[in-house]
């Protein structure tokens, strides 16, 4: 089979690749001048030149140290098949560290829970402009209509938006520059900010200084989401846009802190250093191109949501949802209940914190803890990669400081909003943690025998006249990763629950490779035109559609001469008529005599509870539902009592 997801051709360097990197990659981290250095200045007692420098200073080396070194240079080389973020980096060790999924479920909850914060400031704080013009227009009904809007209409696909992310992103950035350098000729002594010093001294000689971190933190917080766009843009071309947004955003902050020290008095009331930077007659125009890219940014991050659920259900952490594809642009999805969530979450958000400011005390503590969970999991696979552990230990001692410290000083903002992503972190990992381990528990019963043992008897069954005829091809899908195996349970729902005859026994097997973009199946034939095994080998990007593949599959064999398809029946067989196909599949269900632990049980129970929220398998393998049939049995048939009945004369 051809590689649906064939590589784009934004992986190649070019000017055009690199606009359409701006307007993918740098949503989040490029909207932060909105309300990073509001946030700083409120957490100051006073405005005074060095502890302008000193924020700044903070930024600028937060921008070098963690977004430039850490994600740029170092993280952006982990790719899965030219694939990144939390679960690709996961999907590169799993194999030798099956214990790391816990520090990827926790960096991929955090992740998603902070998502839900980003559409809400970046859209609030670009239409909180507005009352800079006139202070009586309702920001948060107008920020309501525009999110409503965004998620209305992802169920139609972006694609048309989508091709101006680019340029507006670009026209975005150089305003950041030309804004920022228009104030820093006003002030160039806001250039000492370069000086790492002035940072030193703002956390450790300024009273309440370190607990601006919390703030500071701001700026850097996309980084994450431009490593989990990775295989949307490709490496070299976010390395090169980073050259240019990196110098536009400094620029930028250099002359918000140029204006803050300009006028102490006013920095510390309500207003936004971002726009009091900008000319009278350019305020509106100033207004909308912030507007747009907030919502770009907000797209971006809807966008990435999706993306981090379907690979959290390729990897087993997440339940079964069903994932459109509006368009044709590679990963473009829509996910309608995760759509209807964000959309709920981001509403509540709005409406609760009322203004951007209060929203900073929200945002930046869940994504911490990713930034930690990301530098732990690299520190594994650069170990598998048999790097220096000198080198390992440096990396994780000074990422785990930084970010270490980070955490602590987001932790303040815990009681002021940080509760609600720590919150909405925690619904999102307990759904992954049981997800994972109810299954593994489940599969602990699992009894795998051999097919050929069975050929025989599956010969002579479907020989046996005696026999009403089930299906002409009988489909079960098994979990055996082995080609010669399957459940034992699919031998006693054909054989022992009740015989079912069939012209040909197929058994299909869905493997979920680590690489993204695998799309290949293997076939094995145990007895010619009577029991099949078809291997699919997917990739964790690749969407399961298990009907349209074993329809392909089926195609091939015929025009290989492989199969036979017609129908069995004389009377339909002599009008060209294909055989009827019928699906099974086994729902193991767990049954009260076995002697499950306490965290097995309460593992168990949240699961069957979190099962309500999923789409059935069959759906979820995009079979044809009316000629499936859902077997039920138990986990265990071979429960022994643990001692012997007494027989009475």
């Amino acid at each position: 089979m051809n590689n649906i997801h064939a590589k784009s051709g934004l992986n190649k360097l070019t000017l055009t690749g690199v606009i359409i990197t701006l307007g993918i990659v740098y949503g989040d981290l490029g909207t932060s001048p909105l309300y990073v250095l509001q946030a700083i200045v409120k957490g100051l007692h006073t405005v005074e030149p060095n502890l302008i420098y000193g924020a700044i200073s903070c930024i600028i080396w937060t921008l070098t140290l963690q977004t430039t070194i850490k994600y740029i240079i170092i993280t952006l080389r982990a790719d899965n098949r030219g694939e990144g973020g939390i679960f690709a980096l996961f999907a590169l060790i799993r194999r030798r560290s099956v214990w790391a999924y816990f520090f990827a479920i926790i960096g991929g909850s955090t992740l998603l829970a902070d998502g839900v914060i980003t559409p809400s400031i970046t859209v609030t704080s670009a239409v909180e402009g507005l009352q800079m013009i006139n202070p009586e227009l309702p920001v948060v009904s107008i920020v309501l209509v525009i999110i409503s809007f965004l998620f209305l209409i992802q169920q139609f696909g972006t694609s048309f938006l989508g091709k101006s992310f680019g340029p507006m992103m670009f026209i975005w950035f150089f305003m950041l520059g030309a804004l920022g350098t228009h104030e820093i000729m006003h002030y160039p002594a806001i250039l000492n900010a370069f000086n790492p010093v002035y940072g030193y001294r703002l956390l450790v000689e300024y009273p309440g200084g370190f607990l601006l971190l919390g703030a500071i933190f701001l700026a850097t917080t996309g980084a994450e989401a431009l490593y989990s766009d990775l295989g949307h843009c490709g490496i070299r071309n976010i390395r090169v846009s980073w050259i240019f947004v990196k110098i536009t955003l400094i620029l930028n902050y250099l002359g918000q802190g140029a204006w803050v020290i300009a006028h102490p008095v006013l920095a510390k009331t309500e207003i936004n250093p971002f726009f009091t930077i900008m000319p009278s007659w350019f305020l509106v125009p100033g207004i909308i191109i912030a507007t747009a890219a907030a919502i770009i940014a907000s797209q971006a991050l809807i966008s990435g949501s999706f993306t981090l659920i379907s690979e959290a259900i390729s990897l087993n952490f997440w339940p079964k949802h069903k994932i459109g594809y509006p368009t044709n642009i590679k990963g473009q999805m829509y996910i309608p209940k995760i759509n209807n969530f964000l959309w709920v979450a981001c509403m509540f958000v709005v409406v609760y914190f009322q203004k951007s400011s209060n929203m900073e005390a929200a945002y930046g503590l869940s994504i911490t803890i990713t930034m930690l969970m990301t530098t732990i999991l690299l520190s594994i696979y650069l170990y598998r990669r048999r790097i220096s552990l000198v080198l390992i230990g440096l990396f994780a001692i000074v990422f785990l400081f930084i970010e270490g410290s980070f955490l602590v000083a987001n932790l303040h903002k815990f009681m002021h909003g940080g509760w609600f992503t720590i919150a909405l972190a925690g619904l999102f990992f307990v759904i992954m943690y049981c997800w994972y381990n109810g299954r593994k528990i489940k599969n602990q019963f699992l009894v795998f025998v051999k097919i050929t043992d069975y050929l025989d008897i599956l010969k002579a069954l479907s020989e046996d006249l005696s026999v009403a005829k089930f299906a002409t091809n009988l489909v079960y899908v098994t979990k055996a990763n082995s080609k010669t195996e399957i459940e034992s349970k699919i031998i006693y729902s054909i054989i022992s629950k009740q015989p079912k005859r069939a012209d040909v026994y197929w058994f299909i097997h869905v493997d979920i490779m680590d690489e993204p973009d695998t799309f290949e199946y293997q076939v094995t034939h145990f007895v010619p035109g009577r029991v099949i095994k078809v291997d699919f080998r997917l990739g964790f990007k690749i969407d399961p559609r298990i009907n349209q593949y074993f329809r392909q599959v089926l195609e091939e064999l015929v025009e290989n001469g492989e199969i036979d398809l017609l129908s069995r029946y004389d009377s339909l067989r002599q009008h060209h008529i294909n055989g009827d196909f019928q699906y099974v599949l086994i729902d193991r269900i767990a049954t009260y005599n076995i002697d499950f632990s306490f965290h097995q049980k309460l593992v168990l129970n949240f699961y069957n509870l979190i099962k309500n929220i999923a789409i059935p398998e069959e759906k979820a393998l995009n079979l044809d539902t009316s000629n499936t049939y859902i077997e039920k049995v138990p986990l265990s048939t071979d429960q022994r009592l643990k001692s012997k009945l007494s027989r009475l004369t």
